[in-house]
């Protein structure tokens, strides 16, 4: 299909998805095209839908189609604690727990030097901006107070440690207290894909970050 201009820029939109190759990219293109053109359809649709609709919390820097998220516009959670994790996904996995009904500010990102990624790249400035309070966004009097507990949830690899690290020396001195996930979590691991019931324990018996 080298004469196919339409097959070729399918297959190099597709390699924008993380660990897809050449390869892997032909075969997804041939199979929407070959059995599933419905299907593809339906993913076109779904992914000009998402791109349009959904933005970041103005609050907590998740994705939400709304101003302010769902957790974050939630009267009943503690608004004095903030879960500092590094993507929506390791949110998502702290809140199945049940463990934990603080609010959270998603970085986007981690600091990876080899990457080009600093402390200003995944919102380290946005992040102390919100410890100090917020204005409700959505001016319905609700009370955003100043954060007294960060709960640093970074993933325990390399760059997540380095970002632990860099929000600890940010905050010395600021009087807020902060505090890492226990070491439950393995060494090298993303939250995404450790089961629930060590998150949980983890979250629980969390430890002073600042010592």
């Amino acid at each position: 299909m080298s004469d196919s201009s339409a097959f070729h820029a399918l297959t190099s939109a597709l390699r924008h998805l993380p660990g897809v190759g050449v390869k892997s990219a032909a075969r997804m293109a041939y199979h929407l095209l070959q059995h599933d053109r419905a299907g593809a359809l339906q993913l076109s649709t779904a992914l000009a839908h998402a791109v349009e609709s959904v933005r970041h919390c103005a609050l907590c820097h998740t994705f939400t189609e709304h101003i302010v998220c769902d957790t974050c516009a939630d009267p009943n959670r503690e608004r004095t604690q903030l879960c500092v994790v590094e993507n929506p996904a390791d949110q998502a996995a702290l809140e199945r727990t049940g463990a934990y009904q603080g609010l959270f500010f998603v970085l986007m990102g981690r600091i990876s030097p080899l990457d080009g990624l600093g402390p200003a790249d995944i919102g380290l400035p946005r992040l102390l901006q919100r410890l100090q309070g917020m204005t409700d966004p959505l001016h319905t009097d609700q009370h955003y107070p100043a954060v007294k507990e960060l709960i640093l949830a970074t993933n325990f690899t390399a760059e997540g440690e380095a970002t632990a690290h860099v929000i600890v020396q940010a905050l010395r001195g600021t009087g807020v207290q902060v505090t890492r996930l226990s070491r439950g979590v393995p060494v090298g691991s993303e939250l995404e894909y450790v089961d629930l019931g060590t998150i949980a324990h983890a979250l629980v018996d969390r430890r002073s970050a600042q010592d």
